[in-house]
């Protein structure tokens, strides 16, 4: 078998929602992914853990099509620890402790909308309803924070940004902290709105990130544009 009939192989049991596999096509033919795709075949084939598991790396694509896309929020990397990490940025599945990022989200949120938090951290009903929970890198080494930066993900999420940037209008971009902020830099601010603070980790929430205000304004700003806001709410059990 040739590199390239394997690699087109992989690319066909990429299990991808078609509106992305359709605007991202380029990018699974692209060089660097090639090399990604080899760097993560190497890692396991070392034995090293990698998260979130396979099928689930394209979770947040998958659960927010294209044109349902309303609101972006971008994360950084995934969750490190065992059982954590399932695509989605900031959410965690049921049953999974509840990182301190997500709790000072949860408590931004009380204070913003009156919002009661659950028990459990998965953010899937957000997902559901638009709101892309995009991390800039899609994958992490067990116990090894940011171990998969720098690898190519950046890239493909990179150009992620920039389709909606450039085919949608009248999106959120939601950008907690330095790193989501420098990639949103190519957002086009006449077309969307941009909002901006801290990032909710505990070691700077208190620096700006409560009190932003940023889910009543996000919904005031796509009632604006004449679409149907979030239920920021998430059901006390998300099965």
């Amino acid at each position: 078998m040739t590199a390239t009939s394997h690699a087109s192989r992989e690319q066909r049991a990429i299990r991808l929602e078609d509106s992305w596999k359709q605007v991202l096509a380029a990018e699974f033919d692209a060089e660097y992914m090639q090399t990604l795709r080899q760097f993560l075949r190497e890692e396991k084939a070392r034995g090293k853990q990698i998260f979130p598991p396979g099928e689930e790396i394209f979770s947040a694509l998958n659960t927010t099509p294209v044109d349902s896309t309303k609101v972006v929020i971008l994360g950084q990397d995934p969750y490190h620890g065992v059982g954590q990490a399932h695509g989605l940025c900031f959410s965690v599945k049921k049953g999974i402790a509840l990182p301190p990022s997500l709790l000072n989200i949860y408590k931004e949120l009380q204070s913003d909308i009156g919002f009661v938090p659950p028990e459990h951290g998965s953010l899937t009903h957000w997902a559901e309803q638009g709101v892309l929970l995009l991390n800039a890198v899609l994958t992490v080494e067990a116990g090894r924070a940011a171990s998969h930066q720098g690898v190519g993900w950046e890239r493909f999420t990179d150009q992620i940004v920039k389709i909606l940037n450039e085919q949608k209008s009248g999106l959120v971009f939601i950008l907690w902290g330095s790193y989501a902020q420098k990639k949103g830099a190519m957002i086009d601010r006449r077309k969307h709105l941009v909002l901006q603070s801290p990032h909710p980790s505990p070691l700077s929430a208190s620096r700006g990130f409560f009190g932003n205000r940023h889910f009543s304004q996000a919904n005031a700003y796509l009632a604006r544009q004449g679409k149907t806001a979030i239920d920021w709410q998430l059901s006390p059990d998300p099965d």
